[in-house]
């Protein structure tokens, strides 16, 4: 059993459950459907998944659901095993870039102590042991000769930074990213895969929504590939097969061949959002 600590009260947390199990859930709408419709899937402490499909299928609703920033119509979310609306704290969200809003006038530090708050409790100061953990992970993610700088500041790699240190003071259990990798160059990207890094080996579970296809592959365990519903969920080799990628990306999805390697191209680009 793990002990964590909750905003509200101390839970025991039974560790060989899934650390996320969503089953049947429904959530949000696009027009007249569902942006979610009766998807189901289980994973385990540790594992490194991406979620992909072309845009309008549902990602960014998926993560909404899972943090509770949005209600869920129908199903059952629960993290190791128990129910998501009392497991919160548990959870942290890097909403896409657009989503943010970077002309807040707050700095660095101050951004990576909200971390915190679940620790310190409404109406405290921080404590000298939560600006040592703030420090230290700022440190950690070369972090902190920014530390005083306003956030809207920073390069789009260093952003996506700051919010896994967040993450990490919040000691979080499960990470849920949405594109961090859009609008970001090689570089930043590199350095968002190190930190990704970081979280793994802290045994944090990571499900990351991305477009790129080639991340997906090379530095994740499993695949989660959806478009309004579950289309599939496994290893890359299992998912990223053509007729299972042409059910979520249809005419938008070109393979080719050449010398015996194949090469998939998809339309991402099919829907508005998510």
């Amino acid at each position: 059993m793990l002990q964590l600590t909750s905003k509200n009260k101390r839970e025991n947390l039974d560790i060989t459950q899934p650390v996320l199990d969503v089953h049947r859930l429904s959530a949000g709408y696009q027009g007249n459907r569902r942006a979610i419709d009766n998807v189901s899937f289980t994973i385990q402490s540790r594992e490194r998944i991406a979620v992909i499909g072309p845009n309008g299928s549902g990602k960014s609703t998926l993560f909404k659901a899972i943090v509770g920033l949005i209600p869920f119509t129908m199903g059952h979310i629960s993290i190791y095993g128990v129910d998501c609306r009392s497991s919160h704290a548990f959870v942290s969200y890097v909403p896409q870039h657009e989503a943010v809003d970077w002309s807040f006038p707050i700095s660095v530090y101050d951004v990576v102590m909200m971390g915190r708050l679940r620790h310190i409790g409404w109406f405290r100061w921080a404590r000298s042991s939560d600006h040592e953990r703030v420090q230290e992970l700022l440190d950690e993610l070369n972090l902190s000769h920014l530390a005083q700088r306003q956030i809207g500041e920073l390069s789009g790699g260093q952003k996506r930074r700051v919010f896994i240190a967040r993450a990490l003071a919040q000691d979080t259990r499960v990470l849920l990213m949405d594109e961090p990798f859009t609008g970001v160059d090689t570089l930043a990207e590199n350095d968002i895969m190190d930190a990704l890094d970081v979280l793994s080996e802290r045994g944090i579970t990571i499900l990351l929504a991305t477009h790129d296809m080639q991340k997906a592959v090379q530095y994740f365990d499993k695949i989660l590939l959806m478009k309004q519903e579950l289309i599939a969920f496994g290893t890359p080799e299992e998912v990223m097969q053509p007729d299972i990628l042409s059910r979520a990306f249809g005419g938008g999805l070109q393979v080719l061949n050449h010398n015996g390697d194949t090469t998939m191209y998809v339309d991402v680009h099919g829907g508005s959002g998510d």
